[in-house]
């Protein structure tokens, strides 16, 4: 590259270090730091983030910015103008001070959640919540949108998406989806109540990074460790830290492990030459997410994969008992109403985010208050799953995305769950043999493919390109609710 490229990487190497620098205080918030240590954190990651904005919306960065474009000539030069160019756009448009004040509050907000979650105190939390969508609204103004403030948000995870998008995708997948869960409800129950009980936590640990290993996490480049609420970060291609948690339900560390060993995957699969620059990772939260689901649901969740894994889960867990690897199948592929998002199966998964949603829009429009969200939230999961949360703690605070800022996130998560299907399709095609290879338990070509189609490709095309790239199509529902139908069909033998 040019000098000019030079300068440009320079000023987005002194970005990097200190986004990465943010991103480790927030692992660490969460897997290790004192409650006490919260206010000090707050400082630290406000001025850390006012300096990383600083940086990213200065006049040099400009200048920068604009030398590489009059000389980007390569698809790679290309790329990183027009992801570089977008961030410098976006983040213009946001006053520093902003930036700052919700990156401290953030950080204060974790551990108030954390409190009230545990003690179901939501009142406590509602205070910093309030401010927390108050400066959502703030930046939904400060980028502009042209129908619904939505937008804006939804627009910073998903470029391009709009509230329109995600209620279009609701609407087209619900018919399908409503009809497949009437006519389980009406089949012969699955008894999943042998995955209930008290599991080794040691042993639980040992297990899952095994099958995160095993599928093809890399423990040289990652590691994994227990959060209140599982998730994957990272500051390096040579650095991605995993999180999962225990519960008395067997599956919740199991696939929380393979859903996020996906998020991980994606991560280590860009180049390492891309290392540090924003051409590395998951190009958005939707296609970051369709790989998440695609090793939690598709492949984890698959009858190959247990009648391979089975054996070594009983050995370990021996308290499973008579159960068969049949029969534990059919256990982790329960549809059954719940109130965790992250535990729900994948047919009343779809309803748990269109809740989070609507409550979010509503809250931006001013259609609804802050204090009165957990009747709200109580009021849609009767209307839309028969179900009724019976405290707030596995209602409105079991997610830690809004005491973390991340609002217009949520349709992201059915943006994944579509993709993961029409992707898996893709694969198959070049790929024919996936039953065989995860029942032998080699994934090599299934993440060889993932790979060379996805992971490798970093932010070098927008979202929407690399989906018509690798599956030839748009994003559609159709191989989503396809599968749907012949998985849990033949499950419950309807």
């Amino acid at each position: 590259m040019s000098t000019r490229f030079d300068a440009l990487r320079a000023r987005l190497a002194d970005i990097n270090a200190l986004t990465s620098s943010i991103a480790m205080m927030d692992w660490d918030q969460q897997t290790y730091m004192p409650p006490g240590g919260a206010d000090a954190r707050a400082e630290h990651v406000g001025r850390l983030s006012r300096m990383a904005h600083e940086a990213l919306v200065s006049d040099e960065m400009r200048s920068a910015l604009e030398g590489a474009t009059g000389e980007a000539s390569t698809e790679e030069e290309k790329a990183l103008v027009r992801v570089v160019r977008r961030d410098f756009d976006l983040s213009t448009k946001i006053p520093t001070s902003l930036v700052a004040e919700k990156s401290r509050l953030a950080a204060l907000a974790h551990e108030i959640w954390v409190k009230a979650r545990a003690e179901n105190d939501f009142k406590s939390f509602a205070p910093t919540l309030k401010r927390m969508f108050e400066i959502a609204g703030e930046e939904a103004e400060h980028l502009g949108y042209k129908q619904h403030i939505y937008d804006a948000l939804l627009d910073q995870y998903e470029e391009g998406a709009t509230a329109a998008d995600a209620r279009a995708m609701f609407e087209a997948v619900k018919p399908r989806q409503v009809a497949l869960v009437k006519a389980i409800s009406e089949a012969e129950p699955i008894d999943d109540s042998m995955l209930y009980g008290s599991w080794d936590e040691a042993k639980q640990s040992a297990y899952t990074q095994m099958l995160a290993r095993t599928i093809g996490f890399d423990f040289e480049r990652g590691r994994q460790d227990t959060a209140p609420h599982p998730f994957c970060t990272g500051w390096s291609v040579g650095d991605i830290r995993l999180t999962t948690r225990y519960k008395p339900y067997l599956g919740a560390a199991i696939f929380g492990t393979m859903h996020e060993a996906g998020h991980g995957m994606y991560e280590q699969g860009s180049p390492m030459k891309w290392d540090r620059t924003p051409l590395a990772g998951g190009v958005s939260l939707g296609v970051h997410e369709s790989q998440s689901r695609l090793w939690e649901n598709i492949v984890g969740r698959s009858r190959p994969f247990w009648e391979h894994f089975y054996p070594s889960l009983h050995q370990q867990f021996p308290e499973l008992g008579s159960l068969s690897a049949e029969g534990f199948y059919k256990a982790v592929n329960k549809v059954e109403a719940s109130f965790i998002r992250v535990e729900a199966d994948e047919l009343t998964y779809n309803l748990h985010i269109l809740t989070r949603f609507e409550l979010e829009c509503d809250v931006l429009t001013g259609d609804l208050a802050v204090a009165d969200l957990p009747e709200a939230w109580n009021s849609k999961y009767e209307t839309y799953m028969g179900i009724r949360p019976k405290s707030d703690s596995e209602g409105v605070l079991q997610d830690v995305h809004w005491s973390g800022g991340s609002i217009g996130y949520f349709p992201t998560y059915s943006m994944g769950n579509l993709l993961s299907y029409q992707i898996w399709e893709a694969l198959g095609k070049d790929v024919p043999n996936t039953d065989d290879l995860i029942r032998k338990g080699d994934f090599k070509p299934i993440l060889g493919w993932l790979t060379d189609k996805i992971y490798s490709k970093g932010h070098l095309y927008t979202p929407k390109e690399l989906i018509l790239r690798a599956t030839g199509k748009p994003m559609d529902p159709t191989a989503y609710l396809d599968g749907l139908e012949r998985k849990y069909k033949e499950v419950y033998s309807l």
